[in-house]
């Protein structure tokens, strides 16, 4: 390694971003100085900017923090950071609350960060910027609603907007990043966090989803978000929702605007009396009730709230139905229903791949580079790079044969 690139670089920057590698691998000064056999004031003064680093140093430095030391010295300037707000799960106890530290919190918003850095470099680079269709900002706090009736107008608003009218959204990651121009990725996090979301003008809207949930409450959790997006864009908290503080308005507000956006008034008004209304003796059936959640890919418990809501069931139907022992996976699997658990959401958006791809491709990308890009190692990104490539049947007389199409080419010719 040259010293050139080190002497030509500041060291304020290069300690800011070894401080923040060194936070995303969620590791101390005392930690880290221990793993590289140097003394804590060593770290301190280097990420101060105090101390320049060697080049050795820095490969040890790369190596430990698990990022290529091109990021680490690159001249270009990255992407503005990001302040994310946080959904927490909603089964968080005291005890959870107290183990989710800093540094977790942390990880999982620069996480967030160099996967939409990343995005954002790859547009750069391939010369495609995100189309977005961003609608201004609903403001909640001088409503004369109350934030529940709000988060139900604008929902309706925004299925308008999106033109899905009171149908349900079959794959609402796919309309939130084409119709919106969001960024979303579902990466792993700590239990207790559901969902992550950021605004910067230079990122524009970005969102993280646990992926360790289930499919239902990833869907809320993007719905949720969403909500926070059309609402309080500009606005970092972190919300552990423990029952312990009254929730804020924004909270109430999104919790509403998830439920109303995935599950339509109308439209959950009208499938549920057609079903009541196929049996016989007009009574709804547990199966009904499960049936209606797959169809709008929400969780049981969901639908029967939201029903409640509408008026259709009694209050505390879901209280009573889990007390009389209802298993909602084991009943989906009697009933021949797909487990809450499978169709696991990939962690890379396919437009996000496709661009990966086309720089690949043009040269802008080395193998290496490609793999770190695509979170995987070079040979899995090169295999992954070539499943994109449709394979199509065509038929010439008596004979098929298989045409490998590059779905990055352009749909017609110059």
């Amino acid at each position: 390694m040259q010293d050139k690139p080190l002497d030509s670089l500041d060291p304020k920057l290069l300690g800011e971003r070894l401080r923040t590698a060194r936070k995303a691998r969620s590791l101390t000064q005392d930690a880290a100085a221990a793993q590289l056999s140097y003394s804590r004031t060593t770290v301190v003064a280097i990420e101060k900017g105090e101390r320049r680093v060697t080049p050795d140093e820095l490969l040890r430095f790369a190596q430990l923090y698990q990022r290529p030391v091109s990021e680490l010295v690159n001249a270009r300037r990255q992407a503005e950071p990001l302040l994310p707000q946080f959904r927490a799960g909603l089964a968080a106890s005291q005890s959870d609350d107290a183990a989710l530290g800093e540094s977790e919190f942390f990880g999982v918003a620069e996480q967030l960060q160099g996967l939409c850095a990343d995005y954002l470099e790859l547009e750069q680079l391939c010369g495609r910027p995100m189309p977005k269709a961003y609608p201004a900002i609903y403001p909640i706090k001088d409503s004369e609603d109350s934030p529940e009736e709000l988060g139900e107008q604008v929902a309706l608003a925004e299925r308008s907007r999106l033109g899905v009218g009171d149908a349900p959204i079959l794959d609402l990651r796919a309309i939130l990043e084409e119709s919106v121009g969001l960024r979303i990725f579902y990466f792993a996090m700590p239990s207790l966090i559901a969902g992550v979301f950021a605004y910067n003008d230079e990122l524009g809207g970005c969102i993280g989803i646990n992926s360790q949930h289930p499919a239902t409450r990833g869907n809320w959790s993007l719905a949720h978000e969403y909500g926070h997006f059309l609402t309080t864009r500009y606005q970092s908290d972190v919300v552990l929702e423990t029952g312990r503080w009254a929730r804020p308005l924004a909270e109430q507000f999104a919790d509403r605007f998830a439920a109303s956006f995935q599950m339509p008034r109308g439209g959950v008004n009208r499938r549920f009396s057609e079903l009541r209304d196929a049996r016989p003796d007009k009574k709804i059936r547990i199966a009904d009730l499960l049936q209606l959640a797959q169809f709008y890919r929400v969780s049981a418990q969901a639908m029967v709230l939201q029903l409640e809501g509408l008026r259709r069931l009694p209050r505390g139907t879901w209280d009573q139905l889990k007390t009389r022992g209802l298993k909602t996976e084991q009943a989906r699997a009697a009933l021949g229903m797909a487990s809450d658990h499978s169709g696991k959401a990939s962690l890379l958006p396919q437009r996000y791949i496709f661009l990966a791809k086309e720089a690949y491709e043009e040269g802008f990308l080395s193998e290496g580079q490609l793999g770190r890009k695509l979170r995987t190692d070079p040979v899995s990104a090169r295999i992954m790079l070539e499943e994109l490539d449709d394979r199509i049947d065509d038929k010439t007389g008596a004979d098929y044969y298989r045409l490998h199409l590059d779905l990055a080419q352009p749909v017609l010719e110059p």
